[in-house]
């Protein structure tokens, strides 16, 4: 079976955002990017199914501009087969990036899409389920344990209520949670081996897929500042301020 996994260049989790000064977005001059780390997760479950021999091949996507070949390059060290880049150098929506998976998935007659709950970037959690619903397959989404048994995904998902555990048939689409897994550290002599492996670039209208914006930004904003805490001498006093500056949100 082959798998594929999508993978999104993001700031990383490590830096402080930073806004640009007409409130556009974030400012991403000079800053330093990763795989964004759901993504990380998911293509580190496809990595187990293949060592543990049920699948046969990983190819790995990514949509955007061509500096996310770095991104693809460390997927590749980390054990991915082959990677795709779809050269977007404008801002994708999770429906484009959705669109432009199917048709991947079509080309490459995947057996499972394997992807991050969502990306830290924007926090959408769209991508995979649009996937799910353009290609008509079943969906697994926040995965927190994973099995298969043939044709069959035993899947263990978060959600607001606790664990649910579903069944679904392949070929399906399952998004990934922070306790899937632990991604595996990269070797130096794997980081070397993938420069050799194959990476391909495709246009979106190669793949007869429309990636222009439908949204609009109005404007970003920091969130307000919170305000410094206050002692109270008292529990008559708490309950004072409780009742009369505590404000419900």
């Amino acid at each position: 079976m082959k798998i594929l996994v999508g993978v999104k260049r993001v700031l990383d989790f490590s830096i402080k955002v930073r806004l640009k000064s007409d409130g556009s977005g974030a400012d991403l001059a000079c800053a330093r990017m990763s795989i964004n780390p759901f993504d990380e997760i998911a293509l580190e479950e496809a990595i187990k199914l293949r060592e543990a021999g049920v699948a046969s091949e990983i190819v790995v996507v990514s949509i955007g501009p061509q500096p996310a070949t770095e991104i693809l390059r460390r997927a590749l060290a980390m054990g991915a087969d082959r990677a795709v880049l779809v050269r977007s150098d404008a801002a994708v929506e999770p429906l484009g990036v959705a669109k432009a998976l199917a048709a991947i998935v079509a080309r490459e007659g995947a057996g499972m899409v394997l992807l991050g709950k969502q990306a830290i970037d924007d926090d959408s959690n769209q991508t995979g389920q649009m996937l799910a619903a353009l290609l008509g397959w079943p969906q697994a989404a926040s995965a927190a344990e994973l099995r298969l048994d043939g044709d069959v995904a035993t899947v263990v998902c978060e959600s607001d209520d606790g664990l649910e555990t579903l069944r679904v048939s392949l070929p399906a689409v399952i998004t990934a949670d922070l306790r899937l897994n632990t991604p595996r550290h990269i070797s130096l002599p794997n980081i070397m081996k993938a420069k050799n492996k194959p990476l391909e670039e495709i246009t979106p209208a190669a793949l007869g897929v429309d990636l222009r914006q439908r949204l609009k930004v109005l404007r970003t904003e920091e969130p307000a500042k919170r305000r410094s805490g206050v002692m109270v001498s008292s529990v008559d006093e708490l309950i004072d301020k409780l009742r009369t500056e505590a404000k419900v949100l």
